[in-house]
């Protein structure tokens, strides 16, 4: 490449993050250079932990933030530039302020110098000396070769007129031909090198002067290119630190999903298994020290049953020998032995003789009979033992006073109520089934007693059935309603008028509106995420405990829990919400439970 086609400009010796010429370059691992203050800002302007350091330029990556040292030669060439385009420059008091600050005071006066008139031209024997070290390419050979210096004011061939050089360059053959042409503008067909940050569009160099942008903010339009690029270089980093973030916490989620299921399933397999092993054990025990209590029974009884069986055998001998005495005739033998055979022979006393074990006696079977009464209340009392450690967080912003335990579906549905509708409390809007379990909402009032129970603005109904203690559960189909209520009331409730409905006001159900927004009614309400639909709806109130949870049915999942104090006799409350000209329109039914574990 002849030498003069080359070039060398400012933006080689210009930090891509301050846009000034380098102040103790350094570079890093991937080749690029930057001030050793702006790229040490840029690294510490992190937020903190394990994070990646980024190359402002390229994005490469690094793990460990690295090591940088002042790239020497880059400095010494940098601080030979700037001593140069002072010293072309002395209009400007020779100390460089053109050259960190693009065009100076005037940058459309600047922009129409010739290139033999530019301040910051250099001769070719210090380029050739500059690219030699800086590109470490080989020095170019002709007449303009390092060895020949050549005055600083030496002619130079003008080269072709070019009307918007762009701003901030230093050659001495002008723009390099590879350079795109500039954008013309649409009014005065120059190239748009400026950029008015007041109106955020491109110009041209007629267009500052005129007076649609006089007084506004201009800059050279590469600039402005160079600094919201390294700006986007920046936000681009920021969020690839959010998403590894994200990226990071996706993994922490699905870990902890394993460790879960690992944790829990497997270890309360394990806990089971070696309560199981535990019984056996403890069945061997037992079943050892039964057969060790049965063989001394034994041993007994067969000692005993000897000595029976003995005096038994002597008896019988005595009982013959009376026998025959008494037949015999012989008065003289008679006489002679009845005084050896007319008493008893000496017997034991067997009334208190036994066989028994404490075992069979009952006092042992009993202690194992009562330590297993203990332990199956214990174990029903397990699951809810465990459910009540695990805390139920809701998606919304609750008082941690709501945050309740879990009772799994299949221990509530144990209190299973049958409940029917109460027609004396319902809105004259709401039509009632004959056995009471059905209400929907119909198209006009009805005339009917406006009695002191009953509600005459909301459209709800009370139950039958009333609950001053215990628990007690039961479950309707909401099937595809877009809008209803359910819960429970207290007795003392307002029912003519204007409802606020809270738990403060007696009130303590959930809402559904327009389909997908749940919410159960505080003040204000607490908004609820479901993210599985419920068709039927649980309903489970603990009186003493003052706990009412919800229930999705179908999928046997928890939707809320509520705990607080229920002054008086509380009812199952039920509100179809209003028929929208047949939207709406399907009933509330209440439905047998039934156990589908």
């Amino acid at each position: 490449m002849a030498l003069a086609g080359a070039f060398l400009c400012e933006d080689q010796f210009t930090c891509s993050i301050c846009l000034e010429v380098f102040e103790n370059p350094v570079s890093t691992p991937c080749g690029h250079s930057f001030c050793q203050r702006c790229i040490s800002s840029y690294w510490d302007g992190g937020r903190g932990g394990n994070r990646v350091y980024f190359c402002p330029i390229c994005k490469e990556s690094f793990r460990k933030r690295p090591e940088l040292h002042i790239n020497r030669t880059l400095k010494e060439i940098t601080e030979q530039f700037k001593h140069i385009a002072s010293a072309g420059s002395p209009e400007e008091g020779g100390d460089g302020g053109g050259l960190g600050r693009g065009l100076g005071k005037d940058p459309v006066s600047q922009s129409h110098l010739t290139l033999t008139q530019r301040p910051g031209e250099m001769p070719e024997s210090v380029i050739a000396e500059m690219m030699t070290r800086f590109q470490r390419m080989p020095p170019p050979a002709g007449p303009h070769a390092p060895g020949s210096v050549q005055h600083p004011e030496s002619p130079v061939a003008d080269p072709p007129p070019y009307h918007t050089p762009p701003p901030r360059r230093y050659t001495l053959s002008g723009p390099s031909s590879s350079s795109p042409p500039l954008p013309l503008c649409p009014v005065h067909l120059r190239g748009l090198e400026f950029f008015c940050r007041t109106d955020n569009i491109c110009i041209c160099s007629t267009c500052v002067d005129k007076a649609d942008h006089r007084g506004h903010n201009i800059t050279p339009a590469k600039r402005e290119w160079q600094i919201r690029k390294s700006q986007l270089g920046i936000s681009e980093t920021e969020l690839r630190d959010l998403l590894s973030e994200r990226e990071k916490k996706v993994e922490e989620i699905q870990e902890s999903l394993e460790e879960i299921q690992v944790n829990l399933t497997d270890g309360a397999v394990g806990v089971f298994s070696k309560f199981i092993s535990s019984l056996e054990r403890c069945q061997a025990d037992v079943l050892e020290v039964i057969e060790l209590s049965r063989r001394a029974a034994e041993h007994r009884a067969q000692s005993l049953l000897k000595e029976l069986e003995e005096e038994i055998s002597e008896l019988k001998n005595r009982s013959a020998a009376l026998s025959l005495l008494t037949r015999s005739e012989d008065y003289v033998h008679f006489l002679k032995t009845f005084p050896g055979l007319s008493t008893h022979p000496p017997t034991k006393d067997w009334t208190g003789a036994c066989v028994e074990s404490e075992l069979t006696s009952g006092a042992a079977l009993r202690t194992v009979g009562q330590v297993m009464e203990q332990m199956q209340e214990e174990m029903q009392k397990l699951p809810e033992s465990c459910t009540s450690c695990h805390i139920l967080k809701q998606t919304s912003v609750a008082p941690a006073s709501w945050v309740q335990p879990i009772s799994p579906l299949s221990r509530v549905q144990e209190y299973a109520a049958d409940i029917t509708l109460d027609p004396y409390t319902a809105h004259p809007r709401l039509l009632i089934s004959p056995d009471g379990k059905q209400v929907f909402c119909g198209e006009r009032h009805q005339q009917i007693p406006d009695n002191p129970e009953r509600f005459d603005r909301v459209v709800c109904v009370l139950a039958h059935q009333g609950f001053s203690s215990g628990r007690h559960y039961w479950e309707v189909d909401v099937g595809g309603k877009s809008d209803w209520d359910l819960g429970v009331a207290s007795r003392s409730v307002n029912r003519k008028g204007k409802i606020t409905v809270s738990p403060a006001h007696g009130y303590w159900f959930l809402s559904l509106r327009d389909q997908t927004e749940y919410a159960f009614r505080t003040e204000p309400s607490t908004s609820l995420t479901v993210s599985i639909r419920p068709s039927r709806v649980g309903i489970y109130v603990d009186f003493e405990k003052g706990v009412v949870s919800f229930y999705n049915v179908e999928a046997r999942v928890l939707i809320y829990t509520f705990t607080d104090t229920f002054p008086d006799t509380i009812y199952p409350f039920f509100s179809p919400c209003t028929n929208k000209s047949g939207r709406n329109e399907a009933p509330l039914i209440i439905r047998p439970v039934a156990n589908t574990e």
